[in-house]
Order: C-alpha cells, then sequence, then structure tokens
C-alpha cells in the first residue's frame, strides 16, 4: 500500500451555496458603482476634477501644439498641483478591495478604483454592474492607452480583465485575491470604440476561485480569459491594511 493518499477531487461549488449576508453586501455595491447620477456634491466635484485631467492626458498623448502652449500648460499644471499640498492623502480602496474585506460600509470608495474609480484620473474610467448571474463591464479606452497602432495596449485589457473578474469572484460568497489571470488575445481591441467586458463565475474549489470573461467590441470578440482566485482567510484584508498603514507612518 502506497504512504501517499490518492488525490481527493473536489466538485465546483457554485454561488448559489455562498454566504447570503456577503452575497447582499456585494450585490448593494455593484447596484451603486454603476449608478452615478445621484452623486453628493463632493463626489460630483472630485468626478469633475478627474474629467478634466482625463481630457487634458487625452489631448496631450501625441500632441503637435507648439513649444509655448506646452510650457503654459505645464506651468498652469504645475499651480494646480501645488493647491494640493499640505493636504493628507488617506488610503480609499476599490469595489473589489472592500468586497474582501466584508466590509459593510455604504460610503461609495471605489471612486479611487484605478479602473472603475469616477474620481482617479487613471481609471477610464469603466461602469461596472451585475446582470443576473455575470458580472458586465463598459469602458472606452482614449488615445493615452494606446498599444499597437489604433489598439489598446494589451496590458490595459488584463487589467480590465482583473477588475471584472475580481468582481466576479466575489459573487462566491467568499471572494479572495487574484492567484492567476490568463489572457488570450483574439483579436485587436480598438481604441475609442465602445467595449463590452462579461464576467461569469464557473465554480469553487476549497479556497479557489475559478472565473473566465469575454470582450468584445461590436459583435467581434477581441479576447477571452480566465481567472484563479484565493479567498482570503477571515482577518487578512485588515492585516494588509495595518501592514500598509505602518510604512505609510514610517515615511512620514
Amino acid at each position: 500500500m502506497s504512504d501517499v493518499d490518492p488525490p481527493v477531487e473536489y466538485l465546483p461549488k457554485m454561488s448559489g451555496e455562498g454566504d447570503p449576508e456577503r452575497l447582499h453586501v456585494i450585490t448593494k455595491r455593484l447596484q451603486a458603482a454603476a449608478r452615478h447620477d445621484d452623486l453628493s456634491p463632493r463626489r460630483q466635484s472630485l468626478k469633475d476634477l478627474a474629467d478634466a485631467a482625463r481630457l487634458l492626458v487625452d489631448r496631450l498623448v501625441a500632441t503637435d501644439a507648439p513649444d509655448d502652449v506646452i510650457a503654459e500648460a505645464a506651468a498652469e499644471m504645475r499651480a494646480a498641483a501645488a493647491r494640493f499640498e499640505g493636504y493628507h492623502q488617506g488610503s480609499l480602496y476599490g469595489f473589489s478591495e472592500l468586497a474582501n474585506a466584508g466590509s459593510g460600509r455604504e460610503d461609495p470608495l471605489y471612486d479611487h478604483s484605478p479602473l472603475i474609480g469616477i474620481a482617479n484620473p487613471l481609471a477610464p474610467p469603466m461602469t461596472i454592474a451585475q446582470e443576473g448571474d455575470v458580472i458586465v463591464a463598459e469602458v472606452t479606452f482614449g488615445q493615452a492607452y494606446e498599444g499597437p497602432p489604433g489598439c489598446v495596449h494589451g496590458g490595459y485589457v488584463a487589467a480590465a480583465f482583473d477588475e471584472v473578474l475580481g468582481a466576479t469572484q466575489s459573487l462566491s460568497g467568499a471572494p479572495g485575491m487574484t492567484g492567476t489571470l490568463s489572457v488570450r488575445y483574439e483579436s485587436p481591441t480598438p481604441l475609442k470604440a465602445p467595449l463590452r467586458f462579461v464576467g461569469r463565475l464557473v465554480g469553487v474549489e476549497r479556497r479557489k476561485i475559478f472565473t473566465e470573461g469575454t470582450c468584445t467590441a461590436g459583435d467581434r470578440v477581441t479576447a477571452t480569459a480566465t481567472g484563479l482566485f484565493i479567498a482570503m482567510q477571515p482577518g487578512q484584508f485588515l492585516d494588509l491594511l495595518a501592514e500598509r498603514e505602518r510604512r505609510q507612518e514610517e515615511l512620514r
């Protein structure tokens, strides 16, 4: 008889078997993330500022403006940045991270996400929502995200999949962090064109959460992806936050 036990096969556990309370929180967050028509005055101001920054970046890339216009704009941007000197920068996390933490907070901290954050000028931004048992995201990448001529850089396509599948895996009721993300580029992903990402929960094995997704431009599939996420242990996310705060304190 072998001293090594034979491998045990685990059948996937689908999202219907997840934690109902966690799923309720996740659903509420997705609904809130998809709604931008009822912003508070502060959130609207932050969005307006980020939109202005996004417009500047889009027009700056490969501009043929003369040197004097560029020099004047640089001075104006330094002056704008100086307005924020001395104000504290806090630690605000997006939807996927809060889902991992299991937080019941209602405030829209996903506004600062690098992909879906309406107040983050680095974000395109992408809109994201739950439709039935799938996660759907829509985004248009501008000139600043160009890789091959006229196409979105593959790294940004991968980042978008990570965001979408990160929300998708949260539907398991025991969300975690990205373990493996695999992207297959099927055809060029166009710039300045509406893109639709769809994420699906495939199953769960112990702490492993399996997802898959597609990106389409119109009727054409431009990329597909599979993601493996690892469910976090209770309190693990809070430990990460505490460590981050400790490091920030050391730098002050």
